[in-house]
């Protein structure tokens, strides 16, 4: 029997509205779940349960009265520890933020709330949302649902794994090198990054770089869709989240279209042309490309040219953590962990011009993706990992398949790729790697085709269901039940 809390958000929500699920119900099924598994993967750290149980009770006397419900009534929400929650401790992972307690909410988080979303905890992430790998000094290391000693990457880590482990059917992620896409790879959920502006940003300290957004995570493209067209909208408060005076062009999209298949032209890259992807990566790849080839109506193996794309990332993800965090290192340097330490003395070896040449070089590949997407293709397809979940004690992958990597985060190049041009990209779960991990296939559209990569994602996730190869791994409860708490593996509580 299905429990409530691995309902589809859809699905209980639409059950709430029916009067045949109870809020309350489905909070209490939610929180067992957390009681049951929290432990072997220290997913959601700070608690609201007694305010949760207040909504809930509430949502459901609004249920009975047939008062009008909003699209999240009654529906359990995982919060970032980065986003800001009003009356709910936010660290960033951070022990400077240890016991920081906001008095008001994030733009989005907001926005949550008034759709009825009831937000029962916040899900972990590394400090500051520097790297990777989900660990910090505040809270500790999240492991992967599959395997807890394995990485459940970041910085959306927390998020990934209490969806995949079903504590709540919603969570809020964000991303600038792949902090949505690599945690929904690994944790076998989906996970959408989508373009600058589509889902306003309070927090964003450059206000007009589209590196860093906002976006919705699920358990399946039908309830990211319905927790986007809550995040969606247009705001002043983010410079590229306004459009008109007056008028919510955003809030108003659809995000329910359908695609046909068959009509879709690919094009594939196991490497965008410069990612270290491992040869494991590759394989899998390989497989679940030729296992969907027959659904579309064209693949080819191309890339956009992505020449340039380490270096103006590197340069340009080192500007905004020296906008954020200069003064801190340079006054209180192991007030930080390694990972922020090194992105802002990366900055200060750079110079203007260095800036100035990475801001070319994206705008140059920028270009260079819109005359790509102007050709003969719909839709990218690549893995949205480069690597095969290691274990979380390794702060970072050193190497990938015997070659050194350039940075802490190089072996994120593969999602970076597409930051940089600012394209909406999802990533999709496709069974097991030969490791018995989770993949995650990465579905890349066109600048602002946002709608268009949902629907094809949602059709790819239609096509396969009931494939066990090829559609969405559940880990096992069992063994997570019956698993050791992951705080007393050496090394749970540090930086690095």
């Amino acid at each position: 029997m299905t429990e409530p809390c691995d309902l589809s958000a859809v699905a209980a929500r639409r059950m709430i509205g029916a009067k045949a699920l109870s809020p309350v119900e489905l909070l209490d099924s939610c929180l067992k779940r957390v009681a049951e598994v929290n432990h072997a993967v220290n997913a959601m750290v700070a608690m609201d349960e007694d305010r949760a149980r207040s909504n809930a009770r509430a949502a459901e006397a609004a249920v009975m009265r047939g008062d009008t419900l909003g699209p999240l009534h009654g529906l359990p929400i995982g919060i970032k520890d980065l986003d800001s929650t009003e009356g709910l401790a936010t660290t960033f992972g951070s022990p400077i933020f240890r016991d920081n307690v906001p008095k008001q909410d994030d733009h989005h988080v907001a926005a949550i709330r008034a759709a009825g979303g009831n937000i029962l905890g916040k899900t972990n992430t590394p400090e500051f949302g520097a790297g990777g790998n989900t660990r910090n000094a505040v809270y500790g290391a999240t492991g992967n649902p599959f395997d807890p000693t394995r990485s459940a990457a970041g910085s959306s880590g927390g998020s990934a794994v209490v969806l995949a482990t079903g504590m709540v059917p919603l969570a809020s992620g964000s991303d600038t090198g792949g902090s949505l896409r690599n945690p929904a790879a690994f944790n076998g959920i989906t996970g959408f990054r989508p373009s600058p502006g589509l889902v306003p940003n309070s927090r964003r300290a450059l206000g007009w770089s589209g590196l860093s957004v906002l976006g919705p995570m699920a358990r399946d493209v039908g309830d990211v869709a319905l927790l986007l067209s809550v995040m969606a909208g247009d705001a002043n408060i983010d410079p590229l989240a306004y459009t008109l005076p007056g008028t919510d062009v955003r809030q108003n999209m659809s995000w329910q279209g359908r695609v046909d298949l068959s009509a879709i032209r690919v094009a594939a890259t196991e490497d965008f042309g410069f990612a270290p992807t491992e040869r494991h990566v590759r394989e899998v790849f390989a497989s679940r490309l030729a296992a969907l080839a027959p659904l579309f109506a064209s693949v080819e193996h191309r890339s956009p040219d992505c020449s340039g794309s380490d270096e103006a990332f590197e340069v340009l993800r080192a500007v905004s953590f020296l906008a954020g965090f200069d003064e801190r290192v340079r006054k209180a340097p192991d007030s930080v962990g390694p990972n922020v330490r090194a992105d802002v003395e990366r900055g200060w070896t750079y110079s203007a011009a260095d800036v100035a040449r990475a801001q070319v070089l994206q705008t140059q590949i920028y270009r260079r993706w819109q005359a790509f997407f102007a050709g003969d293709v719909d839709v990218i397809l690549a893995p949205a990992i480069t690597i095969s979940p290691r274990p979380w004690s390794e702060l970072y992958p050193a190497e990938i398949d015997g070659q050194p990597t350039r940075t802490y985060f190089q072996w994120l190049a593969n999602a970076y790729a597409v930051t940089l041009p600012g394209h909406p990209a999802i990533s999709l779960p496709m069974g097991l790697d030969r490791a018995g991990l989770p993949f995650g296939m990465q579905i890349v559209g066109a600048r602002g085709a946002d709608a268009k990569v949902i629907a094809v994602a949602a059709a790819i996730e239609a096509a396969v269901a009931g494939d066990a190869t090829l559609s969405r791994p559940v880990p096992d409860l069992a063994k997570l039940r019956a698993a050791p708490p992951i705080s007393a593996m050496p090394g749970f509580l540090s930086f690095d």
